[in-house]
Protein backbone atom coordinates (compact mmCIF):
# COMPACT_ATOMS: atom_id res chain seq x y z
CA UNK A 1 0.00 0.00 0.00
CA UNK A 2 1.30 3.19 -0.67
CA UNK A 3 2.21 6.08 1.43
CA UNK A 4 -0.24 8.65 2.26
CA UNK A 5 1.68 11.09 1.90
CA UNK A 6 5.14 11.04 -0.50
CA UNK A 7 7.32 13.40 -1.77
CA UNK A 8 10.37 12.78 -4.00
CA UNK A 9 13.06 15.39 -4.43
CA UNK A 10 10.47 17.93 -2.94
CA UNK A 11 12.63 21.76 -3.82
CA UNK A 12 11.39 25.10 -3.37
CA UNK A 13 13.41 28.08 -4.63
CA UNK A 14 12.19 31.56 -3.54
CA UNK A 15 13.14 34.66 -5.99
CA UNK A 16 13.38 37.97 -4.82
CA UNK A 17 15.14 41.31 -6.62
CA UNK A 18 16.78 38.82 -9.06
CA UNK A 19 18.26 36.54 -5.65
CA UNK A 20 17.43 33.23 -5.89
CA UNK A 21 16.93 31.90 -1.97
CA UNK A 22 16.36 27.84 -1.48
CA UNK A 23 14.25 26.92 0.89
CA UNK A 24 13.88 23.16 0.41
CA UNK A 25 16.84 20.85 -1.06
CA UNK A 26 15.42 17.80 -2.33
CA UNK A 27 13.15 16.52 0.29
CA UNK A 28 12.00 13.11 0.60
CA UNK A 29 9.63 11.98 3.00
CA UNK A 30 6.73 9.25 3.37
CA UNK A 31 4.30 9.26 5.80
CA UNK A 32 2.10 5.70 6.58
CA UNK A 33 -1.54 5.97 7.02
CA UNK A 34 -2.01 6.20 11.23
CA UNK A 35 1.89 7.55 11.41
CA UNK A 36 2.23 10.44 13.77
CA UNK A 37 4.88 11.99 12.51
CA UNK A 38 6.93 15.57 13.72
CA UNK A 39 9.59 17.56 12.39
CA UNK A 40 11.43 19.38 14.46
CA UNK A 41 13.83 22.36 13.80
CA UNK A 42 15.15 25.69 14.04
CA UNK A 43 13.49 29.10 12.57
CA UNK A 44 13.86 29.23 8.79
CA UNK A 45 14.97 25.52 7.94
CA UNK A 46 12.34 24.98 6.11
CA UNK A 47 9.64 23.31 7.93
CA UNK A 48 6.87 25.22 7.52
CA UNK A 49 7.66 25.47 3.96
CA UNK A 50 7.54 21.54 3.73
CA UNK A 51 4.01 21.64 5.40
CA UNK A 52 3.04 24.17 2.79
CA UNK A 53 3.77 22.04 -0.14
CA UNK A 54 2.54 19.18 1.64
CA UNK A 55 -0.42 20.56 2.38
CA UNK A 56 -0.95 21.98 -1.46
CA UNK A 57 -1.35 24.97 -0.05
CA UNK A 58 2.03 25.94 -2.45
CA UNK A 59 3.55 24.55 -5.50
CA UNK A 60 6.86 22.93 -5.38
CA UNK A 61 10.05 24.25 -7.62
CA UNK A 62 11.06 20.48 -8.63
CA UNK A 63 9.71 17.39 -7.37
CA UNK A 64 6.92 15.93 -6.37
CA UNK A 65 4.33 15.11 -4.05
CA UNK A 66 1.83 12.27 -3.55
CA UNK A 67 -1.38 12.54 -1.33
CA UNK A 68 -3.13 8.96 -0.71
CA UNK A 69 -0.72 7.89 -4.08
CA UNK A 70 -2.06 10.69 -6.35
CA UNK A 71 0.47 12.42 -8.43
CA UNK A 72 -0.24 16.34 -7.47
CA UNK A 73 1.79 17.84 -9.86
CA UNK A 74 -0.43 17.89 -12.86
CA UNK A 75 -3.22 19.35 -10.62
CA UNK A 76 -4.60 23.14 -11.39
CA UNK A 77 -5.38 25.08 -8.98
CA UNK A 78 -9.01 23.81 -9.15
CA UNK A 79 -7.60 20.39 -8.53
CA UNK A 80 -5.89 20.77 -5.94
CA UNK A 81 -8.25 22.67 -3.80
CA UNK A 82 -10.90 20.16 -4.19
CA UNK A 83 -7.86 17.25 -3.53
CA UNK A 84 -6.74 20.15 -0.22
CA UNK A 85 -10.37 19.85 1.22
CA UNK A 86 -11.28 16.28 0.62
CA UNK A 87 -8.31 15.09 2.16
CA UNK A 88 -6.02 17.42 4.13
CA UNK A 89 -6.97 19.03 7.34
CA UNK A 90 -4.61 21.92 8.92
CA UNK A 91 -4.03 24.01 11.81
CA UNK A 92 -1.90 27.01 11.84
CA UNK A 93 -0.32 29.09 14.70
CA UNK A 94 -2.55 31.84 14.51
CA UNK A 95 -5.74 29.56 14.13
CA UNK A 96 -7.42 31.86 11.20
CA UNK A 97 -10.73 31.80 12.54
CA UNK A 98 -13.52 34.53 11.70
CA UNK A 99 -13.80 36.98 14.67
CA UNK A 100 -18.01 37.30 14.03
CA UNK A 101 -18.50 33.86 13.76
CA UNK A 102 -18.87 31.32 16.74
CA UNK A 103 -17.00 28.82 17.71
CA UNK A 104 -19.40 26.27 15.52
CA UNK A 105 -20.00 28.58 12.79
CA UNK A 106 -16.31 29.02 12.29
CA UNK A 107 -16.51 24.72 12.88
CA UNK A 108 -18.99 24.24 10.18
CA UNK A 109 -17.38 26.72 7.52
CA UNK A 110 -15.07 24.19 6.61
CA UNK A 111 -18.06 21.41 5.89
CA UNK A 112 -19.98 24.51 3.78
CA UNK A 113 -16.94 25.11 1.70
CA UNK A 114 -16.94 21.29 0.36
CA UNK A 115 -20.62 22.14 -0.48
CA UNK A 116 -21.87 19.80 2.61
CA UNK A 117 -24.77 20.63 5.50
CA UNK A 118 -22.86 20.92 8.70
CA UNK A 119 -25.69 19.31 10.47
CA UNK A 120 -24.59 18.06 13.92
CA UNK A 121 -21.28 17.20 13.15
CA UNK A 122 -19.43 21.08 14.54
CA UNK A 123 -21.31 20.57 17.62
CA UNK A 124 -19.90 17.22 18.27
CA UNK A 125 -17.17 18.03 17.13
CA UNK A 126 -16.14 20.72 19.50
CA UNK A 127 -17.48 18.61 22.14
CA UNK A 128 -14.91 15.89 21.65
CA UNK A 129 -12.31 18.71 22.02
CA UNK A 130 -14.12 19.54 25.70
CA UNK A 131 -16.24 22.82 24.02
CA UNK A 132 -19.22 21.57 23.97
CA UNK A 133 -20.45 24.40 26.20
CA UNK A 134 -18.62 27.03 24.50
CA UNK A 135 -19.91 26.31 20.73
CA UNK A 136 -22.22 29.88 21.02
CA UNK A 137 -19.26 31.86 21.79
CA UNK A 138 -17.00 33.95 19.36
CA UNK A 139 -13.55 34.01 19.57
CA UNK A 140 -12.64 36.93 21.30
CA UNK A 141 -15.20 35.43 24.10
CA UNK A 142 -12.42 32.50 24.44
CA UNK A 143 -9.23 32.25 25.79
CA UNK A 144 -6.21 31.21 23.28
CA UNK A 145 -5.88 27.75 23.95
CA UNK A 146 -9.85 27.23 23.56
CA UNK A 147 -9.41 28.98 20.20
CA UNK A 148 -6.72 26.42 18.71
CA UNK A 149 -8.70 23.73 20.27
CA UNK A 150 -11.62 25.63 17.85
CA UNK A 151 -9.44 25.22 15.43
CA UNK A 152 -8.67 22.07 15.73
CA UNK A 153 -12.30 20.59 15.58
CA UNK A 154 -12.27 22.91 12.38
CA UNK A 155 -9.16 21.14 10.68
CA UNK A 156 -10.68 17.52 12.29
CA UNK A 157 -14.79 17.75 11.46
CA UNK A 158 -14.08 17.06 7.65
CA UNK A 159 -12.85 13.81 8.62
CA UNK A 160 -9.41 14.31 6.68
CA UNK A 161 -6.91 11.74 5.89
CA UNK A 162 -4.13 13.98 7.29
CA UNK A 163 -4.29 16.47 9.76
CA UNK A 164 -1.25 19.04 9.33
CA UNK A 165 -0.45 21.17 12.52
CA UNK A 166 2.03 24.27 11.98
CA UNK A 167 3.60 24.93 15.35
CA UNK A 168 -0.14 24.59 16.81
CA UNK A 169 1.04 25.24 20.66
CA UNK A 170 3.53 28.83 19.12
CA UNK A 171 1.11 30.78 20.90
CA UNK A 172 0.10 29.20 23.77
CA UNK A 173 1.69 29.15 27.05
CA UNK A 174 2.52 25.51 28.50
CA UNK A 175 -1.13 24.38 29.69
CA UNK A 176 -2.95 25.18 27.24
CA UNK A 177 0.19 23.89 24.66
CA UNK A 178 -0.19 20.40 26.96
CA UNK A 179 -3.89 20.64 26.39
CA UNK A 180 -3.51 21.07 22.82
CA UNK A 181 -0.98 18.03 22.30
CA UNK A 182 -3.08 15.81 24.80
CA UNK A 183 -5.92 16.38 22.60
CA UNK A 184 -4.18 15.60 19.16
CA UNK A 185 -2.55 12.24 20.83
CA UNK A 186 -5.87 11.09 22.14
CA UNK A 187 -7.44 11.68 18.61
CA UNK A 188 -4.22 9.83 17.03
CA UNK A 189 -4.80 7.35 19.24
CA UNK A 190 -8.30 6.47 19.38
CA UNK A 191 -9.42 7.80 15.83
CA UNK A 192 -5.83 6.42 14.28
CA UNK A 193 -5.71 10.17 12.75
CA UNK A 194 -2.89 10.66 10.31
CA UNK A 195 -0.88 13.61 11.52
CA UNK A 196 1.99 15.80 10.65
CA UNK A 197 3.51 18.46 12.98
CA UNK A 198 5.97 20.97 12.92
CA UNK A 199 7.75 22.26 15.91
CA UNK A 200 10.64 23.75 17.42
CA UNK A 201 9.85 22.73 20.90
CA UNK A 202 11.22 18.85 21.62
CA UNK A 203 8.89 18.55 24.41
CA UNK A 204 5.61 18.91 21.58
CA UNK A 205 7.81 16.99 19.00
CA UNK A 206 8.27 14.46 21.07
CA UNK A 207 4.69 13.76 21.49
CA UNK A 208 5.07 11.88 18.14
CA UNK A 209 6.05 7.96 17.02
CA UNK A 210 8.39 9.16 14.72
CA UNK A 211 10.85 12.40 15.18
CA UNK A 212 12.67 14.21 12.03
CA UNK A 213 15.12 16.91 12.23
CA UNK A 214 15.61 19.44 9.70
CA UNK A 215 18.58 21.90 8.70
CA UNK A 216 19.06 23.97 6.08
CA UNK A 217 15.85 22.95 3.61
CA UNK A 218 17.06 18.94 4.71
CA UNK A 219 15.79 16.30 6.25
CA UNK A 220 18.09 14.75 8.28
CA UNK A 221 16.91 11.49 9.28
CA UNK A 222 13.49 9.82 7.79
Amino acid sequence: MAPIIETHNLTKVYASDGVATPALRGVDLAVEAGEFVSVMGPSGCGKSTLLYLVGLLATPTDGTVRIDGQDTAGLGDGGRTRLRRRHIGYVFQRFNLLPTLSAEENVALALRLRGERPGGAPREMLAAVGLGDKRRRRPGQLSVGEQQRVAVARALVTRPTVLLADEPTGNLDSEASARVMDLVGRLHRERGQTVVLISHDVQVAGRADRLLRMRDGRLLDT
